[in-house]
């Protein structure tokens, strides 16, 4: 699905393969069609900042102070990594994986 597995590699972290090379599916639909990876990203961002909270507070014991530090910086760490899967959330909704879909000529199209 992206140029580059890697996340981290952060002036590659939008860019896509016009098409998937198993199936021919084509992943940009529309002209921003991933603008509604933002609500999803949003919902994984709280998820994320929660899990710090936890950890951190309720089983470390931090102060408040630290608390806040940690899931400013869980969110900083992880924010690549939530972009990505919140890209893959988003085009799951539309469009669902075929264990069974066949190889395709590039030529191919859908």
């Amino acid at each position: 699905m992206y140029e580059d597995n890697n996340p981290y590699h952060l002036g590659n972290l939008f860019k896509m393969h016009e098409r998937c090379s198993h199936c021919g599916t084509k992943y940009k639909m529309e002209p921003s069609f991933f603008y509604g990876a933002m609500y999803v990203s949003y919902g994984v961002g709280v998820a994320f900042a929660v899990a710090a909270f936890v950890i951190s507070f309720l089983f470390i014991r931090m102060s408040l102070k630290n608390t806040f530090i940690a899931i400013v910086g869980t969110l900083v760490i992880f924010l690549p990594f939530i972009i990505r899967v919140s890209r893959n959330i988003w085009i799951n909704f539309f469009i669902h994986y075929d264990a069974k879909a066949v190889k395709v000529s590039p030529h191919n199209t859908f």
